[in-house]
């Protein structure tokens, strides 16, 4: 078994073409492509969902379960319609973006909330409006000697949390929380008053309380100014003005290290990696299924393509204007096959004057890809050239029907009387005359003068000069006596 398999794999993968593999790379990519703009929303779901249905259909199929194969084409016709309508929104949104280049090859990356962003969104709100707050970020030294009155709190940091802890109303708004990793662990602490005398008369008891636990620890105490709306940081016995939340992002991270982003990029590079891995299988096993599949013959007739013929040469005649292909593939290429992919293509380059034969090859066969030619018919095209050559030939009316009772037509005369034509030496060999296509007689009552057209066939003739297609017949008539 285990060696069948293997024969069976190494057939595959020896018949793979230069183009099986870009169109098995193309659409892997494209696949990871849509994994990377819809990941998150419900598109990618009900797309897995949708892939789901159509390996469910294959297996009906391939045990011949013929009304499960039924219901599950109508679902993922429904489910097809239901994501065009339904996450309209969603796909005019990945669409709709803003360059090429986040379209087709940039990978975004999701926004992460840690504590640091949320801390420093947050303390710009409250000191927009104006409400005073201390955020206390231990680093390393223990704080329990340094802190009072704290009350027990365990949550998860988020925007909602601290703006209920130092609303105005809030029991504990005018103490100092404790921040450890991600969790607020106190509430309404008292810190100890920095014993500082050169400190600004603006500042009030909270700039003085976090000056003074910066003293005495090495915690990073962030402050909001009730007054001023500003947004402070005492550090190491100092205090400074913070202006952004990058700037606050910036020195939390480097005095406290409190984002862990490096854990989340490294789940996220995983998740791509398997999901670029997934597509790769995914279409590798589509491509599997469409050319492993049963092979189906059909026969078509393809039209002869002359090409490189040596424009001194004219085509007189050939001995077949089509040729029968009978081409194998399987049964959903072959249903797919379109009449212009398939052609049959003949260089002349080489060809003489004369009779010509040529014998065709798959050479000659233009196929699409995964359709393979059986037998073709015939396999030999006759050609016949001749040499383009120039002859003057005069010029004859073609006069039909009769002349109104009582007249006849007198005298008849083109202007220009002869005309120089080109085409091949053996047919204008047997031309002796140009005629104009047909005039009727019927309506002609007096004499006058008229333009007609030549009726030259243009695959065996023409004009030397393209404007003498034309002539002007002068006529005369004259009562009959």
């Amino acid at each position: 078994m285990i060696f069948f398999l293997t024969m069976m794999i190494d057939s595959y993968f020896s018949s793979l073409r230069w183009q099986d593999i870009a169109d098995i790379a193309l659409n892997s990519y494209i696949l990871f492509r849509l994994f990377v703009l819809f990941r998150g929303t419900n598109v990618l779901r009900i797309i897995t969902g949708m892939a789901i249905i159509w390996l469910m259909q294959w297996i009906a199929a391939a045990i011949g379960l013929i009304i499960t194969i039924w219901v599950l084409q109508a679902l993922t016709a429904v489910t097809a319609l239901i994501i065009i309508i339904v996450f309209r929104n969603e796909i005019r949104r990945v669409l709709q973006t803003k360059n090429i280049r986040a379209l087709l090859w940039d990978i975004p990356r999701p926004t992460v909330s840690t504590t640091v962003g949320i801390v420093a969104e947050t303390a710009f709100e409250l000191a927009q409006k104006r409400i005073g707050a201390l955020m206390i970020f231990p680093v390393r030294e223990d704080l329990s000697n340094a802190i009072h009155s704290g009350i027990a709190w365990d949550g998860l940091v988020s925007r909602e949390m601290l703006l209920n802890i130092f609303w105005k109303s809030a029991p504990v708004h005018d103490g100092a929380c404790v921040i450890h990793g991600k969790r607020v662990t106190q509430v309404g602490c008292i810190l100890p008053l920095s014993l500082q005398k050169k400190l600004p008369s603006h500042y009030g008891t909270r700039h003085r309380a976090a000056l003074g636990l910066s003293e005495q620890t090495d915690a990073l105490v962030v402050v909001i100014s009730e007054e001023r709306g500003a947004v402070l940081v005492a550090n190491h016995g100092t205090i400074s003005r913070i202006r952004n939340e990058t700037e606050l992002v910036r020195l939390m991270d480097k005095r406290g290290g409190l984002q862990k982003k490096s854990v989340f990029f490294k789940k996220e590079r995983w998740q791509l990696t398997l999901a670029a891995i997934v597509s790769v299988l995914l279409i590798t096993g589509i491509w599997f299924n469409f050319t492993g599949g049963l092979d189906t013959i059909k026969t078509i007739e393809a039209p002869i393509e002359y090409m490189d013929r040596n424009p001194e040469l004219e085509i007189l005649n050939t001995s077949v204007v089509a040729v029968k292909l009978q081409l194998s593939g399987s049964d959903t290429l072959i249903k797919a096959l379109q009449p212009d992919s398939v052609g049959v293509r003949l260089d002349l380059s080489e060809a003489l004057e004369g009779a010509n034969s040529f014998t065709l090859t798959e050479q000659n066969i233009k196929l699409p890809p995964g359709i393979v030619l059986k037998k073709m018919e015939p396999s030999v095209v006759e050609v016949m050239l001749d040499i383009i050559v120039t002859k003057e030939l005069p010029i004859q009316v073609d006069w039909v029907g009769q002349m109104p009772p009582g007249l006849i037509l007198k005298e008849a005369t083109t202007k220009p009387q002869k005309i120089r034509v080109k085409g091949g030496k053996q047919v204008l060999k047997s031309i002796l005359t140009l005629y104009t296509e047909q005039v009727s007689l019927n309506n002609i009552s007096k004499s006058g003068k008229l333009t007609a057209t030549l009726a030259i066939n243009p695959a065996l003739l023409a004009p030397v000069s393209p404007s003498e297609n034309k002539v002007t017949v002068i006529y005369t008539v004259a009562k009959r006596k």
